[in-house]
């Protein structure tokens, strides 16, 4: 490694091309990781999907924002990051990832998901 790698990564972790879309990346590995999901996302979904069958009106920022948060700090730790969440994820990539999530929990809900 190059001192001026380690410095530019110190600078700020955005700055860097990290080579993959990190709401992607970060939205797969909170369905895939297994103590992530059973015991944050899936309750979460499960609620999503119980409010959706009784036509209740369905804030996702409201029922996702903790799980987002959860799940992005989760993330930084999981991967070593070593800076804050609010270093790497951007207040623009937590909305992203909020809609990203809740698109994917309704297509599931609609399947007949998540009962």
């Amino acid at each position: 490694m190059k001192i001026f790698e380690v410095t530019d990564i110190a600078q700020d972790p955005r700055d860097s091309d990290l080579g993959f879309d990190l709401v992607d990346d970060t939205s797969v590995w909170m369905r895939n990781d297994p103590q992530f999901y059973r015991k944050e996302m899936f309750p979460v979904m499960t609620n999503i999907a119980d409010m959706h069958r009784s036509g209740k009106e369905i804030d996702r920022h409201k029922c996702l924002g903790d799980l987002v948060e959860k799940g992005i700090n989760r993330y930084c730790l999981e991967y070593d990051l070593g800076a804050s969440p609010d270093d790497v994820f951007t207040q623009e990539d937590r909305n992203t990832l909020v809609d990203k999530i809740f698109g994917e929990c309704m297509d599931d809900v609609k399947n007949g998901d998540y009962k």
